[in-house]
Parts: structure tokens; sequence; C-alpha cells
């Protein structure tokens, strides 16, 4: 059975973003640039794939999400129109992501011991790595243990507008 993967573009300040959309669910959301990215990762979570470029396939409520994000307002997110395939530990590690606040960071090592797993710094770290819907799953919030801005599939400097963003419209 082919699954059929319709993609669509949401203009941001921080580029163009692809959103990719299984069954009216989000499956991808990522930086202009990282199609292949986007592709090779889909390929390992579903067997038989059509990409179908399709304006206005992405959830509605993802992309209201999306336009109050870059708003500078944080709603809460729209968890029944996300799909998220992974393994276990990588659904504990993108759950734990969303628990790092608005405005604020912490290391691959910090994160590691919030999971009750201190020395799985590595493995989170690729879990990170491999979020599939960038900006929602907060994986920009994680920095390195000195303090530094670490690998992101974004670019660094979208990294850094990110939490910049986040730091300015942080909710009271």
């Amino acid at each position: 059975m082919t699954t059929q993967i319709h993609v669509s573009r949401f203009p941001s300040p921080v580029g163009p973003l692809s959103l990719a959309t299984v069954d009216d669910q989000l499956v991808h959301l990522d930086f202009e640039g990282n199609d292949e990215r986007m592709q090779t990762l889909q390929a390992r979570r579903y067997r038989k794939l059509e990409w179908l470029e399709q304006s206005g396939s992405a959830p509605r409520a993802v992309v209201e999400w999306l336009e109050a994000y870059f708003h500078g307002t944080m709603e809460p997110l729209p968890w029944d129109h996300l799909r998220l395939i992974g393994t276990d530990f990588q659904q504990q590690v993108w759950q734990g992501l969303t628990g790092i606040p608005v405005g604020e960071h912490c290391s691959y090592g910090a994160l590691a011991e919030n999971l009750g797993n201190p020395k799985a710094v590595r493995a989170v770290a690729r879990a990170n790595a491999l979020n599939p819907v960038a900006i929602l799953i907060p994986c920009h919030r994680v920095i390195g243990a000195d303090g530094t801005l670490t690998g992101y599939a974004g670019g660094l400097e979208r990294k850094a507008w990110l939490l910049a963003h986040e730091a300015r419209n942080v909710p009271n």
C-alpha cells in the first residue's frame, strides 16, 4: 500500500517551512532546503511513499499554531493533528522536549537526567536530531552543556532566532 504525503509550504520569518501531512495529520515540519532530509526520515517510517505538493494540505490547527507562534503567542500544541512515529525512547525524548518552558533551554545531559536516564546523553541527542516536527516539538531549546548553541537541522542562525523570539514572548 502506498502512503500519500501531501506537502505544503508555510512562509515564516525564518524562511519557508515544509509541512508534510498524512491523513490530515502533520508527520513532518522542516525548513526550506531540508526536503531531502524530510524524505529520508519519512522513508524510514513508511514503506512506500508518494509525495504530492498540495497547497493548503496542512491541518488548519497546525497552521494556526504556527501563525500564533510567529506573532508571539505561545499556544498549546495541536496534539490531535500530529502523527509522531518513532521508538518508545524517541517518543519519550520528544515529549520531554515539550516540557522545556518557553524562553528557557537545557543541555542534552539535563534532558537525559530529566528523563531518568542520565547516561543516555548521546541517545537523547540522536532522538532530538530525529524530531520530525521542528518548532512544534522544541528541539531548538536544547543547547550544549557549556551554554553554546549546538547543531540544528535548520542551522544555528535559525536556532538563535527561535530562542530569541521565544525569550521576547515568554507568557506571563
